[in-house]
């Protein structure tokens, strides 16, 4: 027994020793290191179509630098959650996608792996931001964002000339109020001022409405809440009595009666057509967030100056508004599919530091993608430099300003928001009424949120 052992033993270290000097790999993990590693495919579907052509080039930089392919499908607006039913149900299925905060991660939880030791997560600035689940992390935001009333210093100074002006500066102009007599006023003297609205258009053809029924919206509701010592997290949340609707009213109507566009036309307005409208010079001053200089860039003819591109918030006649700032917050969290493979999965970990981390892809993140990044792998010097990411750091850094944080990640779902637009285009055309407005608001929010 003692001769066989030996023989044994002896065989033991030989086919060891020619294992490790032929290369062969077997199954052994320190072999598999030192082989190359298999090109994985990452499928991301991508929320935001202002940004897709940007992703194009993050693909292509990608692919030269690791072998890997970045697929990147760009869901049309305001279709992304029924974009993610269809495409998750696929064989090859997204490996990144996105939800919108607690909301969402109710709806995807099934799908969304656990992100706590990922590379992006243990660089996330501010950990309280991202979307947990007890001990798991779910949702890490990737851009921090905000918006307001974007408008172009130019024409204002040219206004400010004028006679009998309502105001004499933008400092002058911290509430409904006086927004109100300045617009109206611009309004009066539109040829003078060489615009044709004070306004770009509310846009309100189906799916381009966002504006108003999520981000508009969030004023009112975030008073509302705020006012209430309504807990986030509670179901307190699943009813509203949308008691701040006529200041909803005042600015919407604001929007509505100093526009470029007739009412009965708002209907076949994009987005794009109000931020073209703005960026050619046409009209003074548009809603919408610090991501739109990528669009008024863009646009062919072009009039406006980079310098002139700044932002007011959203002024509605609340108490104390002299001190409200813009709208700062994020919903938009990446996650990762915990159905995919192990490889997929950590193939798109392994993008998404890439992507907030090294030198390229930060470089896409500041300057194509247009985010400001709550990552501490960016310096000072790799942050945002275009004017209204500038201009919504300079609003950040005011003191005894109160930022109005983004409470529209509890809104009940897609449904009531479409509902919700498709009552305001109705009102805009004088076919419903506000209290209709207000009822359906209060009765979809409370039926919705129970579904």
């Amino acid at each position: 027994m003692k001769k066989v052992l030996a023989f044994c033993l002896a065989m033991a270290t030989m086919t060891a020793s020619m294992t490790a000097c032929s290369g062969t790999t077997g199954s052994s993990s320190s072999a598999s290191s030192a082989a190359p590693k298999e090109a994985q495919s990452i499928y991301y579907l991508n929320f935001k179509p202002e940004v897709a052509s940007a992703y194009d080039e993050i693909a292509k930089a990608y692919k030269q630098e690791t072998g890997n392919t970045l697929n990147v499908v760009t869901a049309a607006s305001g279709t992304y959650e029924q974009t993610l039913k269809a495409e998750i149900a696929k064989a090859d299925a997204p490996t990144i996608f996105q939800i919108n905060g607690p909301r969402g991660y109710a709806s995807w939880k099934d799908y969304c792996a656990d992100m706590k030791d990922t590379e992006l997560y243990k660089h996330l600035s501010d950990k309280s931001l991202a979307i947990k689940d007890g001990d798991g992390v779910y949702g890490v935001p990737y851009v921090v964002e905000g918006y307001g009333i974007i408008y172009n210093q130019a024409i204002m100074d040219k206004y400010f000339k004028t006679t009998g002006v309502k105001a004499s500066s933008m400092a002058e102009i911290n509430s409904y109020a006086k927004l109100k007599a300045v617009v109206e006023d611009m309004t009066a003297k539109k040829d003078a001022l060489g615009i044709k609205g004070v306004f770009s258009s509310t846009s309100l053809k189906p799916g381009e409405d966002w504006r108003w029924q999520t981000h508009l919206a969030n004023v009112p509701v975030y008073y509302e809440f705020k006012d209430n010592k309504v807990d986030l997290t509670s179901d307190a949340t699943k009813e509203i009595k949308f008691q701040y609707s006529d200041n909803y009213k005042n600015i919407f109507d604001l929007y509505l009666n100093n526009s470029i566009t007739p009412k009965n036309l708002l209907g076949t307005k994009q987005v794009d057509d109000s931020m073209s409208e703005f960026a050619l010079g046409q009209t003074a001053m548009v809603q919408n967030g610090n991501w739109a200089w990528g669009q008024i860039e863009k646009v062919k003819g072009n009039t406006v100056k980079a310098e002139d591109v700044k932002f007011l918030p959203i002024y509605t006649g609340m108490p104390g508004e002299e001190n409200q700032g813009l709208c700062i917050g994020t919903e938009n969290f990446f996650a990762i599919n915990k159905q995919a493979s192990p490889e997929k999965q950590k193939a798109a970990e392994d993008f998404l530091y890439w992507l907030y981390s090294s030198k390229a892809g930060k470089d896409f993140v500041t300057n194509k993608l247009n985010f400001i990044a709550p990552f501490d792998t960016f310096t000072d010097a790799e942050k945002p430099t275009d004017p209204l990411a500038k201009d919504l750091l300079n609003w950040m850094s005011k003191k005894d300003i109160n930022t109005v944080p983004w409470n529209f990640t509890v809104f009940p779902s897609q449904t009531f928001k479409d509902n919700f637009g498709g009552a305001l285009l109705q009102y805009a055309q004088g076919n419903k009424s506000w209290d209709d407005v207000k009822k359906l608001v209060v009765t979809d929010w409370k039926s919705e949120s129970n579904q």
